[in-house]
């Protein structure tokens, strides 16, 4: 993989990269029931706070060094309002006010922004079979999420979309989810500068500290009932977004996000939607559609084929190399001389 698994010494390398993606995925499914029992900013601020916590204190076992001076706290907050505050209160909020199935496509459309700024910032390769990948990535995650009478009308010639259309559609809150997507791509692309003045492990704590505080405050003034209704089933769900879908699962993220390639980290998200969906199929019983099938496989063709594009265009490069000297010389007439 583009990644170098070698370089991070784990017997279960390739699983732990997959890890996130799964934790996130099966955390969605976790939190389903819960949202319409609590709200929104203060269900941010539970998978932040605590989650922040939890990552320093391992830290702390682990023998990792706390950020010193200014410029590494200066990152560090800057890291914490784009992707600790702002992230998790566009994914809330947009969770509230959109579907599942369409917030979950733009949320993890986010691949396209990390490889467009990755590519600008630290001039990534990302290549003809990279770009394929990352278009096949968005058209896989838009059937599997997307409704399929949506994905049937845009190949109905007598289907007019008009501008309010789209206008229905940002104003139930999927303008919010893009937010999020780009505030996570942001914020993925930050971790690069953040590295380079504390360390990935305490600077992700910190930064889910410092991202959740403002949203318990502005939560504690605008809304009301945040926990009342919660029962014991609701807390272990809350409780398994926090520990796994937070605290593990960011800081997996965000320590191979110190390194390597983000291009092809960030592609690994096309995987959340397919955890969330096989997942939600066992424990919700909710059933999978031949087109959502059909999504699936091209998520997980296209991210092999980011993850594999330099060996791919190494093998296309080797071909021809290897036609160009098994053809035959032309022929060259010698003429003798006069």
């Amino acid at each position: 993989m583009q990644l170098k698994l070698s370089a991070f010494k784990f017997p279960f390398a390739t699983l732990l990269l997959i890890a996130p993606f799964f934790l996130w995925g099966t955390a969605m499914v976790a939190m389903k029931g819960v949202i319409p029992d609590t709200t929104p900013l203060f269900m941010a601020g539970v998978r932040l706070l605590p989650a922040g916590v939890l990552i320093l204190i391992a830290a702390a076992f682990m023998g990792r060094p706390q950020p010193q001076g200014w410029a590494a706290w200066l990152w560090i907050s800057l890291f914490a309002l784009v992707d600790g505050t702002l992230f998790q209160g566009f994914l809330a909020e947009g969770l509230v006010r959109t579907s599942a199935g369409l917030g979950s496509v733009m949320i993890d459309s986010q691949p396209l922004a990390v490889a467009l700024l990755s590519l600008w910032l630290f001039q990534e390769h990302i290549g003809v079979w990279g770009w394929w990948g990352l278009g096949l990535g968005i058209a896989g995650i838009s059937l599997i999420g997307l409704p399929d009478e949506w994905i049937f009308q845009l190949f109905d010639a007598n289907t007019n979309v008009t501008l309010g259309n789209w206008q229905d559609l940002f104003a139930s809150g999927e303008w919010l989810m893009l937010l999020a997507a780009l505030s996570m791509a942001a914020g993925t692309v930050m971790i690069r500068f953040v590295c380079r003045y504390a360390d990935p492990v305490t600077a992700t704590g910190w930064h889910m500290i410092l991202g959740g505080l403002p949203l318990w405050g502005i939560s504690s003034v605008a809304e009301s009932q945040q926990w009342q209704n919660l029962v014991t089933p609701e807390w272990i769900a809350l409780g398994y977004a926090t520990v796994f879908g937070s605290a593990i699962a960011y800081g997996l993220f965000f320590y191979f996000a110190s390194s390597g390639s983000l291009t092809s980290l960030s592609s690994l998200t096309f995987l959340t939607p397919v955890f969330a969906l096989v997942f939600g199929n066992i424990f919700l019983a909710e059933v999978l559609s031949p087109l959502q099938w059909v999504g699936v496989g091209m998520t997980l063709i296209s991210i092999y084929l980011i993850n594999q594009r330099d060996i791919l265009a190494g093998r296309n490069n080797k071909v021809s190399v290897e036609e160009q000297t098994t053809q035959k010389p032309p022929l060259v007439k010698v003429s003798a001389g006069k």
